[in-house]
């Protein structure tokens, strides 16, 4: 992932077959997808690569339950079949998540759920154990065959609050089916990158680059990094930017006719506490709850915290999304109707994020009845390739609705397709031990590690720990203050998967921020050697340090102040910094 190396090409080669805008988790996939089958694609992100709505889902990997009362029965069966297909490939960020659904009724949402399936009905409404039982019992149905996590479980008033004392009184019941989680959804999205570039040089890659149309109309790729802008032409053009697909199009676009928006998404935003209480009420179970209003929300344990989520709200900029104080509130309400003797602090909320979901134009006055299914249109235009905009979808889809779109670029372009993704290990779930135990002491044995360094690798990257490590041995190394991560493994993250500023680093190749752990040693630890590995001046990192920090609170709620008050020993400042660098 050499920049220069890939924008000097471009500008000797300023064209692809397919050029794929939009470097989110859908962006991604087809890249990867185009990329295995030979075909000539070019990638490219305005900003860093899933960092905008790929980055703020609700970490799960899921069938959609909700789905079922919209009808939505196609989805559901495809969503479960890549659920599953992700926890065979990548199962070192994939894993189970037992899911327990408090039930407050027994026949509610019978009638209101009918007419809703039938598109009459707009409100929501409490699921009932009738509504909420049947749904469970088609998820079985559809994952029979595979049976790769246990059937859904019925528990009365009284043996779900002797495993759940802290839960509502008021419930009559409890369904436990499971799901999954993802832990580092960032770094399955870099994986999956990695993966479609070493298929060879006719798959290329740029964060921070921005496709634009000049004043004589031809569309050029503009380095936000160097300045630099270069011209940029190819057969086919996959728009996979999500919420900014209309905007895209507006640029790529200007000889078309104005149409109707493509795309209506809703925001979702989240928090990541730090209580002990509400951790231990959980039980290590996902409750999967209705708010009294009838909205769906969650509540997990995640990287040590425990995330809450979300809310569902139409947005028309989604540039301009953050989590604002009503919906900080309306969650934590939310938390206080199910687990209503467990107070949340402030201060324990240790991070925030909110995010767009690419969802189709809809006029229904219920965010809850849009659609959440993917499609592909093309648009055809007279001086501008075609173009093929994906249209939905949803982050446990992303592989088949990868698929889906590479397939028509295939047919356009008159290939075939020569391999599928359908079976194939991700990243570090090549080689996947059954049993990490043993895998994990043979490494810690050839490469002359800690064993407790080797499992904390063995977390972050799965198999892919092995290349790590070997990094790590080839020069002197030590810890990063307030971090977990050594200093030459901070430098193969900027190396290996295109880091361009901190947050690059800290919000998304790192768990560092979201889990609540970022000091202000620390990043400033870590700019150390980001600011050493690109040979930045004192001026750019201080304008570096003040973009991080601006962006960590306006859109994650976390101020300098909080995360100075994170340090756990200030004395080793100066002396970290000045060997990080």
């Amino acid at each position: 992932m050499n920049r220069n190396e890939t924008f000097n090409g471009l500008a000797s080669r300023p064209s692809a077959e397919v050029l794929v805008i939009g470097g989110g988790i859908n962006g991604i996939s087809v890249f990867r997808e185009l990329a295995l089958q030979g075909v000539d694609v070019l990638l490219v992100e305005k900003s860093d690569y899933c960092s905008g709505a790929s980055a703020a889902l609700s970490r799960m990997v899921h069938g959609g339950l909700r789905y079922l009362e919209n009808g939505e029965f196609k989805l559901v069966r495809e969503s479960l079949e890549e659920r599953d297909r992700l926890l065979a490939n990548a199962p070192h960020y994939v894993s189970p998540l037992p899911t327990t659904v408090p039930v407050f009724d027994i026949f509610s949402g019978l009638a209101n759920g009918a007419v809703r399936f039938l598109g009459l009905g707009r409100r929501p409404s409490r699921r009932g154990a009738v509504v909420i039982k049947t749904g469970l019992a088609i998820y079985d149905f559809f994952t029979r065959a595979r049976a790769m996590m246990p059937r859904h479980t019925f528990r009365g008033k009284g043996t779900t609050l002797a495993k759940w004392p802290r839960l509502n009184p008021d419930l009559i019941a409890s369904a436990t089916y499971y799901d999954a989680q993802v832990s580092h959804p960032e770094r399955l999205g870099i994986e999956l990158l990695l993966d479609g570039l070493s298929a060879g040089p006719h798959a290329r890659a740029l964060n921070y680059a921005e496709v634009r149309r000049g004043g004589d109309g031809a569309l050029g790729l503009h380095d936000e990094i160097t300045g630099r802008t270069i011209p940029v032409n190819a057969d086919i053009i996959i728009n996979a930017t999500g919420g900014w697909i209309d905007l895209t199009n507006q640029t790529i676009l200007p000889d078309v006719q104005p149409q109707p928006p493509l795309m209506g998404g809703t925001k979702g935003s989240h928090l990541m506490i730090d209580n002990v209480e509400l951790m231990a009420a959980l039980g290590g179970h996902m409750l999967y709850y209705e708010n009294e209003d009838g909205r769906i929300c969650i509540l997990f344990p995640y990287l040590g915290k425990v995330l809450v989520g979300s809310t569902d709200i139409r947005v028309d900029d989604p540039g301009t999304v953050r989590c604002e104080a009503d919906e900080r509130d309306y969650i934590l309400q939310s938390l206080a109707f199910v687990l209503p003797d467990i107070r949340i602090a402030a201060e324990e909320i240790v991070f925030q994020f909110a995010g767009v979901r690419p969802l189709p134009a809809s006029q229904d006055s219920f965010t809850g009845r849009i659609p959440r299914d993917h499609f592909c249109t093309f648009i055809e235009a007279e001086r501008t390739p075609p173009v093929l905009c994906m249209i939905g979808g949803k982050w446990t889809t992303f592989r088949s609705f990868g698929e889906l779109a590479a397939d028509m670029a295939l047919e356009r372009l008159g290939k075939q397709r020569r391999t599928d993704t359908i079976a194939r290990p991700i990243g570090g779930g090549r080689d996947y031990p059954a049993n990490p135990g043993p895998w994990v002491a043979d490494l810690a044995s050839r490469m002359g590690l800690p064993l407790e360094r080797v499992e904390q690798l063995f977390e972050r990257y799965g198999t892919g720990a092995e290349k790590v490590a070997e990094f790590l041995l080839r020069g002197e190394d030590h810890f990063l203050p307030d971090t977990g991560y050594s200093r030459r493994e901070m430098i193969h993250l900027i190396h290996a998967e295109g880091v361009e500023h901190l947050d690059d680093l800290l919000l998304r190749r790192t768990t560092l921020a979201i889990s609540g752990q970022l000091s202000l040693i620390a990043a400033d630890a870590a700019l150390a050697v980001l600011a050493a590995e690109r040979d930045w001046g004192e001026a750019t990192r201080n304008a570096e340090r003040h973009r991080f920090l601006t962006l960590l609170a306006e859109r994650n709620g976390i101020s300098e102040q909080t995360l100075f008050s994170r340090n756990k020993d200030r004395s080793i400042l100066c002396e970290a910094t000045a060997s990080a660098v």
